[in-house]
């Protein structure tokens, strides 16, 4: 991953209810030159009372020209960091950032797209949806807390999008197995709350539909009930747990 970029806050805009925008520019953003990952991320240095904190967001809209870029975030009252930072930020705040990192674009050889994921994955996702060109076709599934919580993603494919809401037992994983599935190769991103992608969709998938796990980009980026470094070490016993099933 590349080195740090200094950030300066220009704007801030509510989305939805828990989805702040917050622009940015930068007097460099030569680190993004060479970035073509549509799940572009980065790592926010966040400073607070106890010292500095990291945690990882997709970097959307990065102009390298103009030095401009914006990172959504979800914010959940005071909980966390990065969501309350972001509630609270001005223009003239000051954020480092390291990368970009990234390894995932939509495949311009597909036969048709799937996305899935909630609040959390809809900048990655709607990154995605726009890098599609006309002629191209997708289906967008994503779980939300309610009607006011939708937001628009333009793009030029055809692009069905289903907006499923929170209340029922595993929304988001029903409405990916109640797709029709069509035809053809299918490269599919998945990311979102861990226990409904990796133990709910991954396995309808990988198993039940015989995707390739080359195409197939599918992981969590929270777990519900866990702080960040709870989440961590979820995922690193899942990864234990995997590899000790696969003999490696």
């Amino acid at each position: 991953m590349p080195g740090t970029t200094d950030l300066v806050v220009t704007s801030t805009e509510r989305r939805t209810p828990n989805l702040v925008r917050v622009r940015f520019r930068s007097d460099d953003l030569g680190a993004f030159a060479e970035s073509v990952h549509t799940d572009r991320y980065v790592k926010l240095v966040i400073p607070t009372a106890d010292g500095d904190v990291v945690r990882t967001y997709t970097a959307v809209e990065p102009d390298v020209e103009a030095g401009t870029l914006a990172i959504d975030f979800v914010v959940h009252g005071d909980d966390g960091f990065a969501g309350p930072w972001a509630a609270r930020a001005e223009p003239g705040d000051l954020l480092t950032v390291r990368g970009p990192g990234g390894a995932y674009a939509p495949d311009p050889e597909a036969d048709w797209h799937l996305f899935a994921g909630d609040e959390s994955a809809i900048p990655a996702i709607g990154a995605a949806v726009a890098a599609l060109p006309s002629g191209a076709t997708a289906y967008v599934v994503l779980e939300v807390g309610g009607p006011d919580h939708h937001v628009e993603l333009p793009s030029a494919a055809d692009v069905e999008v289903t907006w499923v809401h929170r209340g029922t037992d595993a929304p988001l994983v029903e409405a990916v197995r109640a797709l029709p599935w069509r035809d053809g190769r299918v490269h599919a991103f998945v990311h979102g709350e861990a226990q409904a992608v990796m133990h709910g969709i991954r396995p309808y998938l990988i198993q039940d539909r015989g995707l390739p796990r080359a195409d197939v980009s599918i992981s969590g980026y929270w777990r519900l009930g866990r702080t960040e470094e709870g989440f961590r070490d979820w995922k690193a016993e899942l990864a234990a747990k995997e590899s000790a099933a696969n003999g490696s």
